[in-house]
């Protein structure tokens, strides 16, 4: 019967709550697989076993799996039941060779290890058996230290499982432990990989775009949400609200100066997306900001633009580099996507000189000339929602 093993590392140290984030671990599993026929999904000590059915495709599987957060690997195989409480080596070292004939290597070792200590054989023992048996079957030699194959057995209480296929998974913690925070995502680099981060410490994400709209066209918006689609494979549901900012941002030009614009705009977003946040229950703000990277994000003008936020503002590339940001974007698969053209409200009557050093003193003095509750209300009217969700298509 073919299978998966899952397992975790942090949900392991978790001490009287721990059945509670294991049971979230599942549930996100069973929702990840929920259009593939799997049903079994039962928690082991340490482990979660997967039974798969034999015509699903193993390559949607594993991908699936390797996006479960909370998932530290995953080893896809078979499992053989165990016979007088150990197993039938002669049936493991079959199954093992099985699982052996689609793969290319000249190298390989036997890694084995026992959930249950009462079983007679230990892991050197089935080692040793199966090791012998693969070599005699497809002529490779064993590799303790460098081998370019690794066959995996575990014996569990009532059954062996054996893989050549282990897979990292994103590890972290089962999305939606850690509540609901709001993500301001403007279609660049930053902000997807900024919303995954939280994604994967059990954050539920919900998506805000500020558009230019309607001095601009849509090819932002259309680019964001093909953003929130890709991170939705990891959270399962995503709502996204698009907030059309462009007259908001004339109003804005119409009543400051030139270099307090940019800081006046992020404000107004933070505002706005307070709002929804309360909407969506959300307990923090969630941006892209890396320190010093652009002129909203000197230290003087982080700190201008937070005031206007009454929820914590949370900022998990502060500390990052570009290139940094850059390679975990690849990993994520928003890359791509990301550096796509557009017309991004942000570059919209941006001054040529930027205040990076802005007094709070004088954003306040500026405010008072524009009325800040009705513009927050026309941007929360005009706010447009879609929710996206995965393995189903949005709607």
């Amino acid at each position: 019967m073919r299978c998966a093993i899952a397992h975790y590392h942090e949900l392991a140290l978790k001490g009287h709550n721990r059945d509670y984030f294991e049971q979230s671990l599942i549930t996100n599993i069973r929702t990840a697989l929920k259009d593939l026929g799997i049903r079994h999904v039962q928690n082991l000590h340490s482990r979660i076993r997967i039974e798969l059915p034999t015509e699903v495709d193993m390559d949607i599987v594993r991908n699936r799996l390797v996006r479960v957060c909370g998932i530290a690997n995953v080893s896809l195989g078979r499992v053989i039941p165990l016979q007088l409480g150990d197993p039938d080596l002669d049936a493991l070292s079959a199954t093992a060779v099985d699982e052996l004939n689609s793969k290319s290597f000249h190298t390989f070792r036997v890694t084995a290890k026992r959930a249950d200590k009462r079983l007679t054989l230990t892991s050197m023992d089935i080692e040793r058996v199966l090791g012998a048996a693969i070599c005699d079957k497809t002529g490779k030699k064993v590799s303790l230290k460098n081998p370019d194959l690794t066959v995996y057995v575990e014996l569990l209480s009532k059954e062996a499982f054996c893989s050549a296929e282990k897979v990292e998974g994103p590890g972290g913690m089962p999305v939606g432990v850690s509540g609901k925070v709001a993500c301001l995502i403007s279609g660049g680099i930053d902000s997807p990989v900024a919303a995954y981060r939280l994604i994967k410490r059990g954050c539920q994400a919900s998506f805000i775009h500020f558009s230019g709209r309607p001095l601009v066209s849509r090819a932002s918006e259309d680019k964001v949400r093909d953003l929130v689609q890709t991170l939705t494979q990891f959270q399962y549901h995503s709502p996204l609200y698009v907030v059309p900012f462009g007259e908001i941002q004339r109003e804005i030009v119409l009543n400051a100066p030139a270099p307090f614009r940019v800081v006046l705009y992020r404000r107004m977003m933070v505002r706005i997306t307070e709002e929804l946040a309360r909407r969506e229950q959300c307990w923090a703000l969630v941006t892209g900001d890396s320190l010093g990277q652009v002129a909203s994000q000197t230290p003087q003008n982080i700190c201008a633009i937070e005031d206007a936020a009454e929820l914590p503002i949370l900022r998990p590339l502060i500390g990052m580099d570009k290139r940094e940001i850059i390679d975990e974007a690849r990993r994520l698969g928003t890359y791509e996507t990301s550096i796509e053209p557009d017309q991004d409200c942000c570059k919209l009557f941006v001054p040529p000189h930027p205040s990076t050093k802005t007094r709070l003193d004088d954003v306040l003095r500026i405010e008072r000339m524009l009325d800040i509750s009705s513009l927050v209300k026309r941007g929360l009217d005009n706010a447009e929602l879609t929710e996206l969700s995965f393995p189903s298509s949005g709607r």
